[in-house]
Parts: C-alpha cells; sequence; structure tokens
C-alpha cells in the first residue's frame, strides 16, 4: 500500500490507537499530525532514549507503509535511474551505526515572548538513538551518482496526499558523502511509524528537520531544490519546508530570500554572515544543555558533609562539546563541571557532573555548554524589535517559527534547599 492511498475515509490502523497510548512517556501536542515530546528530563539520564520516549514531529498525517511494496527511487544526475526495494537497500550494501542526538529545530520555541509560530515545543524535542542503515554514499556509488563538492541530495517523503506540500530537504553533497544513512533501525529494532517506518534519511549532527521520513526518492542535483520548476512540480510544492520553513526569519522579514545554493552549512556561521545570507538555514544543531538531576521545583536537605550533585546532558551537533559550566546562582557565577561516563562519538550526549555544596534557601541552576570551537549557548531570546538574524551580545534571535534556540536561561530549574 502506497500513503496516497489513504483519505479522510480511510484512516490507517496505526493511528487507530491513541497517540497517547502508543506512547505513554510523551506529552501529545498534536494527535494528526503526530507531534509529542518527552514527559520529563529524566527520560535523558540514559545514553539512549527508548523509542516510546522518543519525541516526534509530522507535518502530515503518519502513513501505512507495507515494507515490502515500498521502493526509493534515485533519479537526476546518476548514470540510470533505479528504484530500490527496501530488501535491496538492507542487504546488498554495507550495514553502519551511529548514535546521534536528534533535536526538532523547534525544540524550545515555548520560550519565545511574544509567541512564535507553531508547537509549543518546551525541552522535550530531542532524543538519543543508535540508528543503523546504509551509507547513502555508497548506493550513490553503485548507480554512479555524481558526488562533486557543490552538488546536492534532495531527498523527499512520502507521505504527502493530494496536493499537499512535499517534505522535501536538500542536503549539501559533502555531508551526504560523509555520513548519512538511510536509516531503518531504531535502538536494534525497526522504527515505528511515527519515526520513519520503513526507511528515514538520517543526518548525524542536524536538526531533525534534515531526516526526511518515509524516504521516497533521492535526487542529485546541482543545486537546492528552488525556483518554479519545484515550485510546482506534479501540482505540489517541493521547496516550502527547504526554503520557506526551517529559516532564521526575524519580525521584519516577510518571505526570506530564496537560494540555489550555498558554501556555508554550519548554522551558526551563517546566522553570523547574515550579509550573504540573509535568513539562515536550519542545518547542524548549536551548542545545547539540560540540567537532569535534581528535577525542577524540588525541595532537597543538604548538610556540611553531605553535596548535592548536580548532573545533565549536553550536545553539539557535527562539533564536540569542549566544556559544559554549572550556575547555582541564577548566572551571577559559573563553576566547570566533570565530564562523566564514555565518550560515544560527536553526535552522541556527553553527561556532565558538578558536586555542590549548597546552602539553604531557593536557587536557580543553570548550564551552559560551549563547543570545541569556543560557541557557547547564549543566555536568554531577544525581543523581536531587536531585528536581529543572529546570535548577538548574549542574545538568541527571536525569529517567527521560533527555531533554533539554545539560550540557556529558559532552561533553568529552581529548587529549595532546606535543612
Amino acid at each position: 500500500m502506497s500513503p496516497k492511498d489513504y483519505s479522510e475515509n480511510h484512516e490507517p490502523r496505526n493511528q487507530q490507537i491513541p497517540l497517547a497510548e502508543k506512547y505513554p512517556g510523551l506529552v501529545v501536542l498534536s494527535a494528526a499530525p503526530a507531534n509529542a515530546q518527552i514527559a520529563s528530563r529524566s527520560h535523558l539520564e540514559g545514553y539512549l532514549t527508548p523509542r516510546e520516549d522518543h519525541y516526534i514531529r509530522n507535518h502530515h498525517r503518519t502513513p501505512e507503509i507495507d515494507e515490502s511494496e515500498w521502493t526509493v527511487s534515485l533519479t537526476g544526475m546518476v548514470d540510470e535511474d533505479v528504484e530500490l526495494s527496501i530488501d535491496e537497500i538492507k542487504h546488498s550494501y554495507s550495514t553502519e551505526s551511529v548514535i546521534h542526538v536528534m533535536e526538532c529545530s523547534g525544540n524550545g520555541r515555548a520560550y519565545f515572548t511574544p509567541e512564535a509560530e507553531g508547537d509549543q515545543w518546551t525541552y522535550g524535542a530531542v532524543g538519543s538513538a543508535i540508528w543503523t542503515g546504509t551509507p547513502v554514499q555508497e548506493i550513490l556509488d553503485e548507480y554512479g551518482g555524481v558526488t562533486d563538492d557543490g552538488l546536492w541530495l534532495s531527498v523527499m517523503g512520502g507521505e504527502a496526499v493530494d496536493d499537499e506540500d512535499v517534505f522535501c530537504r536538500s542536503i549539501p553533497m559533502s555531508k551526504v558523502i560523509d555520513d548519512c544513512l538511510l536509516a531503518y533501525e531504531m535502538n536494534g529494532s525497526p522504527m515505528t511509524a511515527e519515526h520513519g517506518y520503513p526507511i528515514r534519511l538520517l543526518v548525524p549532527g542536524w536538526y531533525g528537520n534534515n531526516s526526511v521520513k518515509w524516504v521516497e526518492r533521492m535526487h542529485v542535483m546541482d543545486q537546492m531544490v528552488a525556483g518554479d520548476e519545484w515550485e510546482s512540480k506534479d501540482g505540489r510544492d517541493y521547496t516550502e519546508y527547504q526554503q520557506s520553513s526551517y529559516r532564521i526569519i526575524p519580525a521584519q522579514d516577510d518571505e526570506p530570500e530564496r537560494y540555489s545554493s550555498l558554501d556555508v552549512f554550519s548554522t551558526y556561521d551563517q546566522m553570523q554572515a547574515t550579509d550573504e545570507i540573509q535568513n539562515a538555514y536550519l542545518f547542524d544543531q548549536l551548542v545545547k544543555s539540560l540540567i537532569i538531576s535534581p528535577q525542577e521545583h524540588t525541595t532537597l536537605t543538604s548538610s556540611s558533609d553531605e553535596r548535592i550533585e548536580i548532573t545533565g546532558v549536553a550536545w553539539s551537533g557535527d562539533d564536540t562539546v569542549e566544556r559544559v559550566e554549572v550556575s547555582v546562582d541564577g548566572g551571577d557565577t559559573w563553576r566547570e563541571t566533570e565530564f562523566v561516563g564514555p565518550d560515544l562519538g560527536r553526535h552522541a550526549l556527553r553527561k556532565f557532573r558538578y558536586n555542590w555544596d549548597a546552602e539553604q534557601g531557593e536557587h536557580t541552576l543553570l548550564s551552559r555548554a560551549t563547543d570545541e570551537r569556543g560557541r557557547k549557548q547564549p543566555a536568554t531570546v531577544s525581543d523581536p524589535e531587536a531585528g536581529l538574524r543572529g546570535i548577538e551580545t548574549e542574545k538568541y534571535p527571536w525569529n517567527q517559527n521560533g527555531y533554533g534556540n539554545n539560550a540557556y536561561v529558559p532552561l533553568g530549574i529552581s529548587v529549595t534547599i532546606g535543612e
């Protein structure tokens, strides 16, 4: 069955079970399309997030797909157009796995004032999993796909029906051949329907919007999807989720300029080079951290011979996390933490710990991560009137869709230390 076979009068079986029952560890923001975030920071205590606790972000309804009938086409700048079965993708190439912290680019949108457009994600649109699949490079090599620098692979999901915009993302070829996978397993098991079963693109270190679900087509191109041809191809728009959505658009802008190609893929660097790219694309993830313990609004006891342990996690996209600091006084002073546990790779969580000689009273705990390039989390989100396009003077730019927020103050927690 193709996802295009369902309609308003034919609800797929996988949507007959309420989303909250299928994913009890998530808070549901919307059921159709399915969008849900983790219910507690404690779900990130482990290095891996169970599938039932991993956030879900969808633009269209979840398709019901028969893996044995599903194919992925490869077209464009290749020796021959081909249709690949899922069985061929799984068994005709090598298998690789990567631990990747996937974060929705809208994570933290709820902390924008005034409210930004879209579902109001707080801290919970993030999860860590082992993703297993086939290196995209091997498929391109097999069929003569051109993989020169400056080219792009546009990947299209198969969930759109009727006149809905096709979810399509253009990934620079340098990233594709570096580490992108066509993933078919999540933590050692097939993905759930909501997470992209039977196959999705996996772009390690980049925001989740780049990891296209229900992959139906891969197209090798000399540019990103842009222009009239792709805006009305087959009567549908293929450019919306590449050129209009997932861009940093301040309050003063209307539709962002649509670029056919880019040379800079770092989200942070684009935000600093606004003379060249006015509205940054959400590609690689910005450095971020989250305190896991103690929990928000808890009352703890402390004695002179016992310290309170502050623990948390940090991640930083394509770069490694260099250090994490914590503050126990709302940001007035900062203290260095230590990393604990194994380093599972540059795309995995890093755990940190700080032993705190706590004094009685109320405290605001904050964490602030810095990556290997010296880029650290800003403090707060700017006012819309500031018109920022990038991070400046400890301010993250307010933008219309609330994308990319890595400010640390909104993520802080309040605790009380009693006798």
